[in-house]
């Protein structure tokens, strides 16, 4: 579940640096270094909670390198580097240090640092060192290395609704090729990147930055790391918000039927919206809107579109170039643009927007390995065991929920079915019992974390406290709600535990 992708953002982002980096040239970089806590952790890590830290100016920020086992079973073999960066306080006093996650899996904490500082109120980043972290095999941390660029290629094309047994071959054959990729490519770090060893390096981190509890918010997977890790150290947890919940205790069947309700009704707000404007693509009809679009997405699979290059969007293409926009209603007018110029026949707006959500650059690499240790990640915590028979049966109930998004959605159950790397680090269930309130934000039409998982994330965690956010997007937090900006923003700052059930109207 990647984050909030706002396309806006993409196509302002050389304004943006050149403003970010004044900003920053403002603020003094000159504060003392965190000490550890002194504390020694599990048996046989008093090393990694006690090593002694080498801070280093980056820009403004401060920066340092963690190291940790890449099996916390055998802590005495091979380790692994975690990235750090903190963001100091604007404030000589700060209460305390809030850690981000962005979520992914394969998201770089370090590179939401200004992202996420550029949405904060003042209040907050006066109170706190906002610290990004890099989780293992992302990043600039020891990174998880499988497909070449062009292999890569390869695998974001495959068809993601097989129409034939040639092509569920395909499917699965590209899982097990990416999995012995990572495993050649990676070692031991390929079976080690599970949410459960990432939420144990946290707290390592936690205890070498000198904070007693730990102060985070995490979006999307972001909160499974962070329910994870107030399941392993209750008594460790400080202020948690946990935004477009993941909900952990579903299987990759479950999942998919979630996801496909989600991007469902983020796409009939879009439509619902789009029809009463003159110049909406999908004409006025709702019903037949939705049937166009659905048959569109279909025939890529038989007629791909041409663009204005060598390349031509796909079946898997047109999905991500589709659904990229659906994260945040800011992007609904690159929906509409792309779709007008596609009904016309030329796939280039659709391109480079799959591109985006796939981190896909010009030159033809990838920007970052996320594409790959989402499938790492995910296929480490739950392993697969849905059957293509299961998968065919399930399709029908895919398509009444969705019929845009449903196909590939029921296939993608198939996921981690074949992963070829195994581990005994599988997913824990949540409950965190012993810890204080955890702060569960839901939005009503998040398409790619549904309402409905953070109900149930709220409900599994003893000292959940649900806040709802009523609108489109993925997230909640700094997206424009005053309403739940205010409710998190006194949370982290004054320990303000908001009612359970609070729900913020769109604004």
């Amino acid at each position: 579940m990647r984050s909030r992708i706002n396309i806006g953002i993409a196509l302002l982002v050389v304004g943006l640096l050149l403003v970010i980096g004044f900003a920053l040239s403002l603020r003094d970089s000159g504060s003392p270094d965190p000490m550890a806590t002194g504390e020694k952790g599990a048996p046989g890590l008093a090393k990694f909670y006690g090593q002694k830290l080498t801070w280093t100016n980056c820009g403004a920020d401060r920066c340092t390198w963690v190291k940790v086992p890449i099996d916390y079973d055998k802590p005495t073999d091979e380790t692994l580097r975690l990235r750090v960066e903190i963001r100091p306080a604007d404030s000589p006093d700060p209460i305390g240090q809030l850690f981000i996650n962005p979520g992914g899996p394969g998201g770089s904490g370090v590179e939401f640092l200004s992202a996420f500082a550029g949405g904060a109120s003042k209040k907050v980043l006066d109170g706190y060192d906002i610290v990004g972290f890099d989780p293992r095999g992302v990043g600039d941390s020891t990174p998880l290395k499988c497909l070449s660029d062009k292999a890569l290629d390869a695998f974001a094309n495959v068809d993601p609704d097989p129409d034939d047994q040639a092509e569920i071959t395909d499917l699965s054959q590209g899982t097990i090729e990416l999995g012995n990729a990572c495993r050649e490519n990676s070692g031991e770090l390929a079976s080690h990147v599970s949410t459960l060893e990432a939420a144990k390096d946290i707290d390592v981190l936690r205890a070498l930055l000198g904070q007693k509890k730990l102060d985070y918010y995490g979006a999307s997977y972001g909160t499974q790391l962070g329910a994870t890790y107030a399941q392993l150290f209750p008594a460790k947890v400080g202020r948690i918000v946990l935004d477009g919940a993941v909900d952990p205790s579903l299987d990759d069947a479950q999942q998919g039927l979630g996801q496909a309700e989600g991007f469902q009704r983020a796409l009939t707000a879009y439509i619902a919206d789009c029809i009463k404007k003159t110049a909406c693509p999908l004409g006025t009809d709702p019903v037949a809107a939705q049937r166009k679009l659905s048959d569109f997405m279909q025939g890529l699979d038989q007629k791909p579109l041409k663009t204005n290059g060598e390349r031509v969007v796909t079946e898997a293409l047109g999905f991500y170039g589709i659904a990229v926009t659906l994260y945040a209603r800011e992007n609904w007018p690159a929906l509409t643009s792309e779709l007008t110029q596609a009904f016309k026949g030329d796939g280039t707006i659709m391109l480079s927007l799959a591109d985006l959500y796939l981190g896909r650059q010009s030159d033809g690499s990838y920007k970052d390995n996320s594409n790959e240790s989402i499938y790492a990640v995910r296929c480490l915590d739950s392993i697969g065991s849905s059957t293509v028979a299961e998968v065919k049966s399930s399709i029908p109930a895919y398509e009444k929920i969705s019929p845009a998004f449903g196909r590939p959605l029921a296939w993608s159950a198939l996921g981690c079915t074949d992963w070829p790397l195994r581990t005994k680090n599988t997913q824990i269930r949540i409950s965190a019992k012993g810890a204080p309130p955890i702060v569960v934000v839901g939005t009503t039409r998040d398409p790619a974390t549904p309402y409905e998982w953070a109900q149930s994330l709220a409900k599994q965690l003893d000292s959940g406290v649900l806040v709802s956010r009523e609108g489109d997007g993925h997230t909640g937090y700094h997206a424009g709600n005053a309403c739940i900006d205010r409710i998190i923003d006194r949370f982290l700052l004054d320990d303000v535990v908001p009612k359970s059930g609070v729900t913020c109207k769109a604004s």
